[in-house]
């Protein structure tokens, strides 16, 4: 007799390569097609289809028509954080590909990286925990949520508070970090706090990578607003590279 969901068939379809490949990719934080996650799987447009079908039924992944091109995506956050939990626990357990372990690319995913849409890496980390010593979460009947102390320091940046909490998913949460093995801040003002670091020219995506690159200046900016009373003043945001 078994206790609980049977977890075997969402199991297996994370498991399978091709899959496993598309819905890492997904975990940028973009909507791609079929035929961008085939090249990027190794597979072709048809086998990637059936794949993305079946993710799609198991409710791991949403896609949305737009004209002639359908766009498939990570379906929601809680999907998010299973994937970035499986991440850590393949990190932890050294399964993770040589590329990833020695490539020049690893340094900067795990400085800071995108993690469906809020901070993650080292610098995700050094924010929640700079943010929490500084008492901005407290614990309610909800969970985690935020102070009177964090929502003066949030709103320092322009964010709009009162809009957070109408949200319809949490204000705020933590997410296991795969790299750092610590959390990082997750919810609706972990996504508000990864546009902003953008908007501010903090931060930049890095095209087909979940790399979020912070300059010197931007990394300084972060961690003085984190640190000081009054925020570093906003730069210009830069374009993103188209590759």
């Amino acid at each position: 007799m078994r206790d609980g969901p049977n977890i075997t068939t969402i199991a297996a379809l994370i498991g399978d390569q091709a899959r496993a490949q598309a819905l890492t990719l997904l975990m940028a934080g973009r909507a791609l097609t079929a035929t961008e996650l085939a090249d990027a799987a190794g597979v072709t447009r048809q086998t990637i289809s059936t794949h993305l079908a079946k993710l799609v039924d198991a409710g791991l992944l949403a896609v949305q028509a737009q004209g002639r091109h359908r766009y498939f995506s990570i379906a929601d956050a809680d999907v998010a954080a299973l994937l970035e939990t499986l991440m850590g626990m393949a990190f932890g357990a050294g399964t993770l590909p040589l590329h990833l372990k020695l490539g020049p690319s690893a340094p900067a995913l795990r400085k800071a990286r995108v993690c469906y849409d809020h901070l993650a890496g080292e610098l995700g980390v050094v924010l929640h925990d700079r943010l929490a010593a500084r008492g901005a979460f407290g614990f309610g009947a909800d969970g985690m949520v935020l102070t009177t102390a964090g929502a003066s320091r949030i709103g320092q940046l322009g964010i709009d508070i009162p809009a957070l909490a109408r949200s319809r998913r949490p204000v705020c949460r933590t997410c296991l970090d795969w790299s750092e093995r610590r959390h990082h801040l997750a919810g609706a003002l972990g996504s508000a706090l990864l546009d902003r670091f953008e908007q501010l020219g903090w931060a930049r995506r890095v095209a087909g990578s979940r790399v979020m690159a912070f300059d010197a200046q931007g990394e300084a900016a972060l961690r003085g607003w984190l640190d000081q009373v009054s925020p570093p003043p906003a730069r210009p945001c830069r374009p993103s590279p188209s590759s």
